[in-house]
């Protein structure tokens, strides 16, 4: 009798890859399982859904770059979308979506894969086996063995080491000024192909959004409210100031950490924020009295980070101020 580990061991050694006559097998699948083995070992994957997350690319990215030596194109899309070939693997669409595929019927763009798809679904058998730490390992060793043995050592010391793609675009967020952010962006649009840049973004935005809570001691920075779960929930937003399409800055002096109906009155105009901190109601909103009405944070100070450097940005808040809320 065939057991779940042995199934998934002849799977994994089985798998379809495309093949260059130049460049050989590609590596792109075996690298993705890694990198969901990786995230599920981390609890950042806690179920057999997957999503196409900044996570999950950042990870993707981190583990080619240890292992990978030769000049395949890193390309994500490639291996979420191919991997529909592998009996375990089912891609999930989006209501009302089509998935488009070019002439050699891959998926066009990293771009097209976001908009299309709502998740893959990997076996239920497959997530608990990845889930066990003892499965996981055999399952992962067996894909080094397979299909990168000249770096084994490496990928066993890239799970103690810091992704240093991650800590780089954080740094930015952190602490470039808005002018040298904008000008980082600005090269990597003349540098990086489309797909490649699509990912930049995906990857700098998802970064803003767990920057921001993190900074704000996961609080709403007008309410205070906090919700703490063991589960990886996160009920803190991320909020652009300037909207990103129209400032291309992620930078934190952009950003504002708001409870999701306080960010959607933001955006909205029905809120601002002076360039005191102080928090002004719009005067066309009417409510009733309750414990969730806008009213009761009017003139309020908002909290603030620790750093002055991290401050919401006065010229950030007077072009909201202007430009969106409802006088």
């Amino acid at each position: 009798m065939i057991t779940p580990i042995d199934k998934y061991i002849h799977l994994f050694e089985t798998l379809n890859r495309g093949f260059n006559k130049g460049l050989g097998k590609a590596p792109h699948k075996p690298i993705l399982l890694l990198a969901i083995a990786s995230l599920i070992q981390k609890k950042e994957i806690t179920t057999n859904r997957l999503f196409i997350t900044p996570e999950l690319l950042l990870e993707y990215k981190n583990i080619w770059s240890i292992m990978v030596d030769t000049p395949h194109v890193n390309n994500f899309a490639l291996p979420f979308f191919h991997m529909r070939s592998e009996p375990f693997w089912h891609l999930v669409t989006k209501p009302g979506m089509e998935l488009k595929v070019n002439n050699s019927k891959s998926i066009k763009s990293f771009k097209n894969l976001k908009e299309s798809i709502a998740f893959a679904e990997i076996d239920k058998d497959l997530f608990i086996l990845l889930s066990d730490g003892f499965s996981r390992n055999i399952l992962e060793q067996i894909i080094i063995h397979k299909y990168f043995t000249s770096a084994n050592s490496n990928y066993s010391l890239s799970l103690f080491q810091i992704n240093k793609l991650e800590a780089k675009i954080e740094d930015q967020i952190l602490n470039e000024p808005k002018s040298e952010y904008q000008n980082h962006l600005k090269e990597l649009r003349t540098t990086l192909e489309d797909d490649d840049y699509e990912e930049e973004l995906f990857i700098r935005g998802g970064l803003f959004k767990k920057t921001i809570p993190k900074i704000y001691n996961y609080s709403c920075c007008i309410s205070g409210m906090r919700i703490e779960s063991s589960k990886n929930a996160q009920m803190i937003d991320a909020c652009h100031i300037i909207p990103f399409s129209i400032s291309n800055d992620d930078t934190i002096p952009n950003g504002l950490s708001l409870s999701p109906n306080l960010h959607r009155a933001f955006d909205r105009g029905l809120i601002t924020i002076n360039q005191d901190y102080i928090v002004r109601i719009s005067p066309t909103i009417k409510e009733n009295d309750s414990v969730f009405s806008l009213s009761q944070f009017n003139g309020k100070q908002i909290s603030l980070p620790k750093k002055v450097n991290w401050y919401p940005s006065p010229e950030s808040l007077q072009w909201h101020n202007k430009e969106v809320f409802s006088l």
